[in-house]
């Protein structure tokens, strides 16, 4: 059972580990991926289903060199030769998912990886954001009516409603779409994650957050925002280099972040005005009014013998002008509070 739409209606924010290129091409890697980031709190962890050649072609030419950022200079047939993950590792990988305890998720690129992932089966596929574009392989993977997750980085509103209505024009009304900044990693002057609450008041569709930026800030925020998921690389070191691992957080980073989030998750609850019973306990802490001088039967209130100061056994501070010159028809002592009864005992 796949607990995405089950945690999200338990209040609680989905967060998805990344594996991507982070195995650093050995399985047994992959497999603490796994291991640790249960440990560390992750409801689910996510793979990539693609070979160098369902994604690209081996081609020399400009058009398939990288110019700028975290790839410049490489071919991206060597990119994702170099990052993708065996698909004869997939089964073995969704195996030790289910022993520790999460989902397993991942992004298919082709109709291919979709027959391959169903054959091992998966529950739900993660579209990724330059795939947003693809309507055919979302209505493919969609068709299979599992739940679906669109990650929305470069899409513009309508390019995210095309691909909406491709799931619902599959028959597939489980969706999930996540705000995404594809840059590597992402700056937070970039990352506009006031969209998440827009996204989801203009689709209708629960939003959550994928999150190439460092550090925990951008989750905490989103999650504040209203993300329902969030997705962020993980690696076991950033030693181990690959194509991923400088913008991934290492597993105490990523336990770290997961408890950031949940916290923001309970920080964020309201409207809710009832006072806790921690709250309750401060009242005594609040300003109130009290004799500051001894005042004698039949002696008026006056600014000078009631003040409004803490701590607050007495009346408001509301009430200081309807005290003002009445007598009071009590001995009241410095330092006793002025309260409901001697209130209404006045004399004019």
């Amino acid at each position: 059972m796949f607990h995405l739409f089950e945690k999200m209606n338990q209040g609680s924010p989905y967060l998805i580990a990344e594996m991507s290129a982070n195995h650093g091409g050995k399985l047994e890697n992959a497999l603490e991926i796994v291991r640790e980031s249960a440990k560390a709190g992750a409801d689910c962890v996510k793979i990539q289903t693609y070979t160098a050649d369902t994604l690209t072609i081996d081609c020399d030419n400009e058009y398939f060199r990288i110019k700028s950022g975290l790839w410049d200079g490489y071919r991206l047939y060597d990119l994702y030769r170099d990052a993708g993950t065996p698909w004869e590792w997939q089964a073995r990988l969704k195996e030790e998912c289910e022993a520790c305890g999460v989902d397993f998720l991942s992004t298919p690129f082709d109709h291919t990886a979709v027959d391959f992932l169903e054959g091992i089966g998966c529950e739900a596929y993660k579209i990724a954001s330059f795939e947003l574009v693809d309507l055919p392989l979302i209505e493919y993977a969609a068709s299979k009516g599992k739940p679906m997750i669109l990650s929305c980085g470069m899409g513009s509103p309508e390019e995210i409603q095309d691909a909406v209505d491709a799931c619902r024009g599959a028959g597939n009304q489980q969706i999930v779409l996540l705000k995404c900044c594809s840059e590597y990693p992402a700056s937070w002057a970039d990352m506009h994650l006031g969209n998440i609450p827009d996204m989801r008041q203009r689709f209708g569709i629960p939003v959550g957050l994928s999150d190439h930026s460092m550090g925990s800030l951008g989750a905490v925020v989103g999650v504040a925002l209203g993300a329902c998921v969030v997705e962020k690389h993980v690696c076991l070191s950033r030693k181990i280099k690959n194509p991923d691992s400088e913008f991934s957080m290492e597993m105490d980073e990523f336990a770290k972040m997961v408890q950031d989030v949940r916290n923001a998750k309970l920080i964020a609850r309201g409207p809710e005005y009832e006072l806790s019973e921690k709250e309750k306990s401060s009242f005594v802490f609040r300003r109130s009014l009290f004799a500051v001088k001894d005042i004698g039967i039949g002696e008026k209130f006056t600014a000078e013998n009631i003040r409004s100061i803490r701590p607050g056994y007495g009346l408001s501070p509301k009430y200081t002008q309807m005290l003002l010159g009445k007598k009071s028809r009590r001995e009241i002592l410095r330092g006793e509070p002025i309260t409901r009864e001697m209130m209404e005992e006045l004399e004019e």
